[in-house]
């Protein structure tokens, strides 16, 4: 009678395992696509992509770049201060998505231009995404607002 409840024992456990790999798998599959790399300019040009290989890249709207096409067609570079990446959209921009702001797109490198599917715009007039906030300050052009804020205060 021992050796069927050490059976049974070792089959619920075999089973048991079995199941946890085979969720562990199935979830898996169902994330490869939801899973999205941050990049900022100077990897995507340091580093190109795929040209099917889905990923975010994120830094300034550079200065004088954004060109509006024909309907909801838009081009515009982003810099991280070190390499600019050319970018194109099409669709309709963000309320907030401004010149010299910071934004992330989702979308492909093809051919060096960046082909965004969808644009993000920063949250308020201080938020910024921690990603960009950091290739920013590798670059060294990142300036956090609350210190210029203070400094600005401390003048007066």
């Amino acid at each position: 009678m021992k050796s069927l409840k050490k059976q049974r024992r070792v089959q619920i456990i075999l089973v048991t395992f079995a199941a946890l790999i085979l969720s562990t798998g199935l979830i898996g599959y169902a994330m490869r696509d939801g899973i999205n790399f941050f990049r900022s300019p100077s990897q995507v040009l340091a580093e190109p992509p795929e040209p099917n290989e889905l990923f975010r890249i994120g830094g300034l709207v550079e200065d004088g770049s954004l060109v509006r096409g024909q309907g909801e067609a838009i081009t515009f570079r982003v810099t991280d201060g070190g390499a600019t990446v050319p970018v194109s959209y099409t669709g309709i921009l963000p309320d907030l998505f401004a010149e010299g702001q910071g934004m992330v797109g989702q979308g492909r490198y093809v051919n060096g231009t960046f082909e965004a599917v969808e644009i993000l715009a920063k949250h308020d007039e201080t938020y910024m995404p921690k990603e960009v906030v950091d290739a920013l300050k590798e670059q060294g052009v990142y300036q956090d607002p609350e210190d210029a804020t203070d400094a600005g205060a401390a003048t007066n």
